[in-house]
């Protein structure tokens, strides 16, 4: 039986690529000292409510002063996914 011719193909190199203008942020260094300063700023607004028996930061939250400093801590939390 004859043995079949095999064909010889080019190899698929595929279509140079365009060059986008796409912004990216290669600089990130902004995002430890923000990272830091919200875990801070939510550590001491919570530790002001304690020693002062909740009068201070604000008087009108009462006890919701709690969720503010938790929430620092969680937008702290937040920035830290942007880290690389």
């Amino acid at each position: 039986m004859p043995k079949s011719r095999i064909r010889k193909k080019a190899d698929y190199t595929p279509p140079p690529a365009k060059q986008t203008t796409a912004i990216k942020l290669n600089n990130r260094a902004w995002v430890a000292p923000v990272m830091l300063a919200m875990f801070l700023i939510g550590l001491a607004w919570i530790v002001v409510f304690y020693v002062t028996d909740g009068s201070l930061p604000i008087d009108s939250l009462d006890n919701w002063n709690i969720v503010v400093g938790f929430g620092f801590i969680a937008a702290g939390f937040g920035v830290s996914t942007q880290w690389k």
